[in-house]
């Protein structure tokens, strides 16, 4: 064999090899690239917006999502939940949510842009415990026939309503805190971006 055949196989061999590696390079740098399109856990804990689902959630569910470290609660309200949400009021220790950090546009009662959904914080006001979702009317622990759904904080028994209403008598001074949001659509919500910012 010739020094030019030779020559003329490594200059392939070599070729080859530096398109495979180059590719190999052109390959790395674009994965952290793509990956930087979507928030980073860091940046979601900074208080990136956070798109939530709500379509697929059942009347009368509750499903947990993460928004700046905290975890929001998302409930999808049954219409006998919501009309029982005026009931009891007497009972409640601020039920226009005078004093409770919530954007001005949701309803003061239901606490909502959407009766339907109740999108809160879930963190109590007292300790920074997380309430149990407990939508069960009547629940023998929780006061029978005086219980008309809610959650309960059980590291030291604050209650609050269907809406985040705390209950008069319990530790946790506030209601709970209803963050900034907006409907993307009918079935989306963005946590973390206000009503009028979107609009």
């Amino acid at each position: 064999m010739s020094n030019e055949g030779v020559n003329k196989a490594r200059r392939r061999f070599l070729t080859g090899a530096t398109c495979v590696v180059g590719a190999a390079g052109v390959v790395g740098a674009a994965v952290p690239f793509v990956g930087s399109w979507s928030p980073s856990a860091r940046a979601k804990a900074a208080g990136a917006p956070v798109r939530i689902d709500i379509g697929k959630i059942e009347p009368g569910q509750m499903i947990t999502e993460e928004w700046r470290g905290q975890p929001v609660y998302v409930v999808r309200r049954t219409p006998a939940a919501i009309a029982l949400l005026d009931k009891d009021t007497a009972r409640l220790r601020d039920p226009q949510s005078a004093e409770s950090k919530q954007p001005d546009y949701v309803d003061p009662g239901n606490r909502a842009i959407k009766a339907e959904y109740l999108i809160m914080v879930g963190l109590c006001t007292h300790l920074g415990c997380a309430p149990m979702y407990r939508p069960e009317v009547g629940a023998a622990d929780l006061g029978g026939d005086s219980w008309l759904g809610g959650f309960f904080c059980p590291c030291h028994g604050s209650k609050f309503d269907l809406a985040g209403r705390v209950y008069k008598s319990v530790p946790a001074p506030t209601n709970l805190t209803v963050p900034p949001h907006s409907y993307e659509s009918d079935n989306v919500v963005i946590i973390g971006v206000d009503k009028e910012t979107a609009a």
